[in-house]
């Protein structure tokens, strides 16, 4: 099922290893000719081209694109018990884990009068994507909003894509997450017109304001990640997500249909995902191999989940030791990586590179999907490597405010001045002593 690659008595100098590795690609530039006429036409003719694409490519054109409150309402009161009942859950488990993240301002004294004040300020707005494509994901709605939330940022609005099985209203369980968490501003828009209106605002059918934002985050799809590659700087994003990925480091002691099981569950969520086992073990690889035939023809998904498994991105990696597949899973940064091995707490406190690390025998990546706490807006395609997943801290900006007296001025003049003469910047050195009795230090 899973291609191999082994590296059995050798692992590669860090460069040539990650050439060796499997990896799902995504060529966002390819897609920007396709995408930038769209981004300037919602610039220029805002709501009215975004609709005008909503019809072309979901198929459906909304009445209007910010959802009436009466719907968000509906909706939850409409959801299923006991998914509500989950979604409390895992956003109350969220919030004490993001709570725990928020920073306090810092002032230190570097002399007496000169003080540096660390301010960490929230961004004032925030758009914050829910994809609809293959599957619906009020999960995602949760990982976004609660950081954002306990960061402070006081105005939010959820984009995403209009269903029209639904009316031309995003899916019925978005619209329940979103008003779950106190979230009253729900966007009917997906994809690259979603982040250009987010970007640029307008003003919808009804006259209602659709306020840009200023920070956009969440994942999408290639067009999506093309658009908010094009509009960073107009807005900030969080990150270019691409396609999901598992890797697995594990030994003999792994149970296979546990590493099976997990594999199978990433990639039921797209054919590009990728699921990479690193094992010291070959044995423990056939077995899993044996596994995975018998789950992916047992799961629903199971042709999208075979394509995945059999691509290129997907595969088996032999490693001698576990020493070499801490270098490899270091090499590859993946976005989720799991450990099922003996002292599997030791061997995780070793990885430097992954956007989340899941520890042991009953820590599945999907449970961090869902419950765990943790974040699962995650660094893709290697970025773990010097990128963090979605925080409190993704919503906060550090202002540095300076305050020195004149004496602590004066006690630090001759420094800046001699800085400023070498930096031939003699006008930053008279900025200071102009300040001082006389003009001088």
């Amino acid at each position: 099922m899973l291609n191999r690659t082994d590296l059995r008595g050798r692992v590669p100098a860090p460069a040539q290893l990650r050439a060796l590795l499997p990896r799902a690609e995504m060529d966002v530039d390819a897609v920007l000719h396709q995408v930038r006429p769209v981004v300037e036409d919602v610039r220029d003719r805002g709501v009215a081209a975004v609709l005008d694409y909503t019809e072309r490519f979901d198929h459906v054109r909304p009445a209007r694109v910010r959802v009436p409150a009466a719907e968000l309402a509906s909706a939850l009161g409409n959801l299923d018990p006991a998914v509500r009942a989950a979604l409390e859950k895992s956003i109350a488990r969220a919030r004490a884990v993001h709570a725990d993240q928020r920073r306090a301002d810092v002032t230190t004294e570097v002399a007496d009068g000169a003080t540096v004040t660390e301010r960490w300020v929230p961004v004032r707005r925030v758009g914050l994507y829910a994809p609809g494509g293959l599957a619906v994901y009020p999960s995602s709605v949760v990982m976004n909003v609660v950081p954002a939330q306990v960061a402070g940022v006081g105005s939010l609005v959820v984009c995403s894509p209009p269903q029209a099985e639904f009316g031309g209203l995003p899916h019925p369980t978005i619209l329940a997450a979103a008003e779950l968490l106190g979230v009253d501003e729900v966007w009917a828009a997906g994809g690259a017109q979603a982040v250009a209106l987010l970007a640029y605002g307008g003003t919808d059918t009804e006259g209602t304001d659709l306020e840009p934002v200023d920070l956009v985050t969440g994942p999408g799809n290639l067009y999506l990640t093309a658009a908010k590659r094009m509009l960073r700087g107009v807005i900030g994003i969080d990150s270019e997500a691409g396609p999901t990925e598992i890797a697995v480091l594990a030994d003999g002691s792994a149970d296979p249909a546990h590493v099976a099981a997990d594999l199978v569950s990433q990639a039921e969520h797209d054919t590009l995902a990728a699921s990479v086992l690193v094992t010291t073990s070959e044995e423990l690889a056939d077995a899993v191999d044996t596994e995975l035939v018998r789950r992916v023809a047992a799961t629903k998904h199971s042709e999208r989940v075979e394509q995945a498994l059999r691509g290129s991105q997907s595969g088996t990696v032999l490693v001698s030791t576990l020493d070499d597949g801490v270098r490899v899973v270091d090499a590859y940064a993946a976005e989720h990586l799991e450990i099922q091995t003996e002292n599997a707490r030791e061997v995780a406190a070793r990885v430097r590179n992954a956007g989340a690390v899941f520890v042991g025998p009953y820590t599945p990546v999907s449970l961090g999907d869902y419950c765990a706490g943790s974040n699962h807006v995650l660094p893709t395609g290697g970025s773990a490597r010097h990128s963090s997943g979605l925080s409190v801290q993704s919503f906060l900006r550090g202002i540095h405010v300076v305050d020195y007296s004149a004496d602590a001025l004066r006690a630090v003049a001759g420094s800046v001045v001699s800085l400023s003469q070498a930096e031939d910047l003699p006008a930053h050195g008279e900025a200071v002593t102009a300040r001082l009795p006389e003009g001088a230090a």
